[in-house]
Order: C-alpha cells, then sequence, then structure tokens
C-alpha cells in the first residue's frame, strides 16, 4: 500500500502515535532503505507490481530451500518474520499474524528471528507503507508512522504482508477487499482478505512452493547434498 497522506487528512483526523496505541516515533526512527522519490497516492505502477511479485518469489524462494533442506510431513508451509525492527506495532503485527493464518491454509506465518524469510521494519518515509525486496532474496516490509496515523494500523499491516503472500494491490477494489490498500479511504477499517484473496493465496502457496520446491530440491542434489 505505497501511498501518499494528504496533510488535509492528517488535520483533520487529529490523531497521533499515543491515540493509536503505537507510543511515540523515536527521534532515530529508521528510514526505508534505498528512500525514492513519493508517488502518487494508489495509482500503483507496473514497476510496483514487479517489485511485489519480486518479494513474494524471494519468500517462496526462501522458504522452499529451508523446506527441501529439512524435508517435514506438514502440509502448510511456515514463512518465518523477524518483528524485532518493528517495536512499536507489535500488536499490529501479530493481530495480522492471527488474521492470516486463520484465513489460509496452505501457508503459515510465524515469529522467529532466527533464519527469517522477511522482516519488518518501522520509521518515516514519504512513500508511506510498503513491501519490498533486493533481488536477492531478501525482503521487507516497512511500516510508516504517519500513515499508520491516518489508516486503521492493522489493515495497513494485513495489507503489506498480503504482498508477501503473493497478492497484488488493487486501489480501485471496495474496503471488503484487503488489497484495496487505502483507495477506499481512511474509514475503512477491514482488515480481513475476503473469499477471493483467501483463495489465490492457498493456490500460489500450493501450485507455487511446489514448483519452488521441486527447484530447490534439484539444486540440492546438484550440489551432492
Amino acid at each position: 500500500m505505497r501511498m501518499r497522506t494528504p496533510l488535509s487528512v492528517l488535520a483533520a483526523t487529529g490523531l497521533g502515535l499515543t491515540a493509536l496505541g503505537l507510543g511515540t516515533a523515536p527521534a532515530s526512527a529508521a528510514t526505508a532503505p534505498d528512500a525514492a522519490a513519493p508517488v502518487a497516492a494508489y495509482a500503483g505502477s507496473a514497476e510496483e507490481a514487479a517489485a511485489n511479485r519480486a518479494f513474494f518469489e524471494a519468500v517462496l524462494k526462501s522458504a522452499a530451500e529451508k523446506r527441501a533442506a529439512n524435508p517435514t510431513g506438514t502440509a502448510a508451509v511456515t514463512v518465518v518474520y523477524d518483528a524485532s525492527r518493528a517495536p512499536s506495532f507489535a500488536t499490529q503485527i501479530a493481530r495480522s499474524t492471527q488474521i492470516w493464518n486463520s484465513s489460509v491454509s496452505n501457508v503459515r506465518l510465524q515469529s522467529g528471528t532466527s533464519g527469517a524469510d522477511f522482516a519488518y521494519y518501522e520509521g518515516n518515509d514519504s512513500r508511506g507503507s510498503y513491501a519490498s525486496t533486493d533481488g536477492h532474496g531478501n525482503g521487507y516490509i516497512f511500516l510508516d508512522y504517519q500513515q499508520n496515523q491516518t489508516y486503521d494500523s492493522t489493515r495497513v499491516t494485513a495489507h503489506e504482508t498480503g504482498h508477501v503472500l503473493g497478492l497484488p494491490d488493487n486501489y480501485s477494489g471496495p474496503c471488503s477487499e484487503l488489497m484495496s490498500g487505502g483507495g477506499p479511504g481512511p474509514s475503512c477499517t477491514n482488515a480481513y482478505p475476503n473469499a477471493t484473496e483467501r483463495s489465490r493465496v492457498n493456490q500460489l502457496w500450493a501450485n507455487g512452493f511446489a514448483a519452488a520446491l521441486d527447484k530447490a530440491e534439484k539444486a540440492l542434489e546438484k550440489s551432492g547434498r
């Protein structure tokens, strides 16, 4: 949900970090890596869609490589995230995890700092909150303080996590669609994926993971492990 929050909206809400239960933004709040110029609100772009897809594929590859190295009979794929760099959003991240784990069956999110597939960061960025990958298997979700003052913070977090699970943005969608992000406006507080989104994630982590796992297993065989 990469978007800028209009100043008029911020003024109208009159909400501070304390009112949202986020605490006070630390003076040394992180700035997102590789910060770029702001993009237009809700517009989306082919570049952004490609970046979100790359993030999903990086996480998928990471999970598949771990499964190939340590086979398990568990049907659901476990994706580990590190939330230690976003302490102000611990409650929202935990709630987002609960929402996704209760909504889909083929992938499960799990907190952990060792061998994490992706991480959450917090700070200030004119682009708002977003998911990103460096293209080499390392991905993160950045949660912006200002945006989370204006929009429902759990919805923002669950939306960005949706990118990790393979879902693209659809800013023109209704509030009932999680990946419509900030499109419906600040009054939208729905943090749950709808039936179509749930089905898509289950499909991606069944078919997509099978292909990624096969590739990882062949790579292991080739390396002689």
